[in-house]
């Protein structure tokens, strides 16, 4: 199943997931884009957007506004429905209109013929020198079996000597309901807190991500300016 946290009050874009792409409300374009790889149900705080969920035909559960990550969110949908404890749930940010169908569907199959290995898993794009300072493109090192070692805001590696690549993580993550309420149970960490990054949660408490490489041209929604360049890039050519 794909679930996606729609939650309405963002401090750095106010109801940004209502914002208009293509005329649909943001949190609906991205579930219609994603809507033929698997059933979806969309975890949100407000009943507006419920209502908005209903209207175009998805099925919405309403959670708590005290939430403080999307993956809290998408647990206590997921408790709500008494779903099996190892069925996959794919978790798709509500900010992704222009994601990749066929990488949520490569995905959901690495997922699927991985869960024994990894914890947690998600994704991640390579991306040039010029774009990795900015704070609002997570990067992510790996290990050379490809599982996470740290996210963060900043540059990593820092270039003490010559890098021309770095990994862009992007904000899609897969775990067993299992996995999913056990990384609940766990106390918000430092690092999350300090990175305001939760998938550091996992990581603080010694499990492992494992990460997938796609192709992606898609553009997250954090500020004004990244919907600005995302719609001048795919809309209005």
């Amino acid at each position: 199943m794909i679930v996606i946290p729609a939650r309405l009050d963002s401090t750095r874009f106010h109801n940004k997931i209502l914002q208009p792409i293509n005329g649909l409300p943001m949190f609906i374009a991205t579930a219609k884009r994603v809507q033929n790889v698997d059933e979806i149900l969309i975890a949100v705080d407000d009943e507006e957007v419920l209502e908005i969920a209903k209207k175009y035909g998805f099925k919405a559960v309403m959670t708590s506004k005290d939430h403080q990550s999307g993956t809290d969110r998408i647990n206590e949908a997921v408790t709500v429905l008494n779903l099996n404890k190892d069925e996959i749930i794919i978790n798709v940010q509500a900010d992704e209109p222009f994601i990749e169908p066929e990488n949520i569907a490569k995905f959901k199959d690495f997922c699927e013929k991985n869960l024994e290995k990894a914890f947690m898993f998600s994704c991640y794009k390579t991306i040039d020198d010029k774009n990795a300072d900015d704070k609002n493109l997570v990067k992510v090192v790996t290990d050379k079996d490809s599982f996470a070692l740290y996210f963060s805001r900043s540059r990593i590696p820092f270039n003490r000597s010559e890098c021309n690549t770095y990994k862009a993580h992007l904000g899609i993550y897969g775990y067993s309901v299992k996995a999913l309420s056990e990384f609940c149970a766990f106390e918000p960490s430092f690092l999350e807190d300090t990175e305001k990054l939760e998938q550091l949660r996992a990581l603080e408490n010694g499990k492992k991500i494992a990460m997938l490489e796609v192709s992606s041209q898609s553009i997250g929604i954090d500020c004004e300016e990244d919907l600005q360049r995302a719609l001048n890039k795919f809309l209005n050519k």
